[in-house]
């Protein structure tokens, strides 16, 4: 089959995420089983125009902030005489509005909605056009077949007024060699880790706060931070303020040898965003024998098998997290069971078990449209 993809971003880009390595992970075994694929999606500083990763074909054109605005012309100029088999459009943020031009078999993936959150993260203006964007979802994509990440983004499609029928649930994953799978040694000091991206949106906060509570009931304990972000400056503020600076660490951005690394080493993982398609760096955490404190929201607690791989915790309320991280932290045998039980959750996810259903959806589209 000859497949043709567009997405915001690609695996090489340094604002990717989630969404990036979804996408790539489950194509590049796509790739690999003779089909021919194809990703449009932004440049970025250095980016080649053209280039083959993994088995796909990336083409990109325009800048990260307007390539929405490049998509329609270039596919009426250029892929529409390409006799692709299927069109994707993998929608994060700004939707593409495909199905008003796209005549081949179209199937969208999502990850989820931002809605109301995405006033955390940008200023009014530039929330609104995001905010107002995704409603038009609602009546473009309404016909439309997905593949979303999880049962919550499901769950949010069919409140929306969405036919449930047209959706099949392609969750995110691990490649599991590349993770020890299995509980390591920990830190000496009890060590707190949150792994991600420090964005507003997410909430990451909400974690210095409640730590500063937890060093006072273990005056020994460490807090790490993997990842970067426009939002480091105002955590590192924040630590100085309540005082826990000496006891809070930045790496910013690590190696995958690093990240896995420091994740088996950490004693818990904290997942704090106040909404997500999925959660798949709670799974990674797990992976490395270490169970994820996450919010109780849409996505993450998806991504959690409670009071076995980790546990939830209500949004926002800094002392139930609080509480938690000193329970985790201070009953060994508890910690113990939640880092056995971490292991045996992240074994049950399989890129290749994804990129299988993925393609079964894809073959079912073609064949619907016929």
């Amino acid at each position: 089959m000859k497949i043709f993809v567009i997405n915001w971003q690609c695996i090489k880009n340094p604002s990717g995420g989630g969404a990036e390595v979804h996408f790539h992970e489950i194509f590049k075994r796509i790739a690999s089983k003779g089909h021919d694929v194809t990703l449009f999606c932004s440049k970025f500083e250095g980016a080649e125009d053209e280039e083959i990763i993994d088995g796909i074909k990336h083409i990109r054109k325009g800048s990260r902030s307007l390539f929405n605005f490049y998509v329609k012309k270039a596919y009426l100029d250029k892929f529409r005489k390409e006799n692709y088999d299927i069109v994707i459009d993998d929608i994060n943020k700004i939707p593409f509005y495909t199905p008003r031009y796209v005549k081949e078999p179209l199937l969208a993936i999502s990850h989820h909605f931002f809605g109301k959150s995405i006033y955390r993260e940008t200023n009014f203006v530039s929330g609104s056009y995001v905010y107002f964007s995704e409603k038009l979802v609602d009546y473009i994509y309404k016909k439309t077949p997905f593949a979303v990440v999880s049962q919550s983004t499901l769950d949010e499609f069919v409140e929306r007024g969405f036919n449930p029928e047209l959706f099949s649930i392609v969750p995110n994953a691990i490649t599991q060699e590349l993770f020890p799978m299995k509980v390591s040694e920990k830190y000496v000091q009890p060590t707190v880790t949150y792994f991600g991206r420090l964005k507003k949106y997410k909430s990451v906060d909400h974690l210095v706060r409640a730590f500063a509570k937890v060093k006072k009931e273990i005056p020994e304990a460490q807090l790490h931070f993997l990842g970067r972000g426009d939002f480091r400056s105002y955590l590192e503020e924040l630590a100085n303020k309540l005082g826990i600076e000496d006891s809070t660490k930045f790496f910013g951005f690590v190696s995958e040898e690093d990240k896995i690394k420091y994740l088996s080493l950490a004693h818990c993982a904290v997942n704090t965003s106040m909404k997500e398609g999925w959660g798949i760096t709670n799974i990674e955490a797990n992976a490395c024998g270490t169970p994820v404190i996450s919010s109780d929201v849409p996505g993450l607690k998806d991504s959690i098998l409670k009071s076995e791989s980790g546990l939830l915790y209500e949004y926002g309320n800094i002392g139930e997290l609080a509480q938690i991280l000193i329970k985790v932290l201070k009953d060994n045998s508890f910690r113990e069971y939640l880092s056995e039980g971490a292991v045996r959750w992240a074994k049950t996810f399989s890129w290749d078990k994804s990129a299988e259903l993925m393609l079964e959806k894809i073959k079912q589209v073609i064949e619907d449209k016929k």
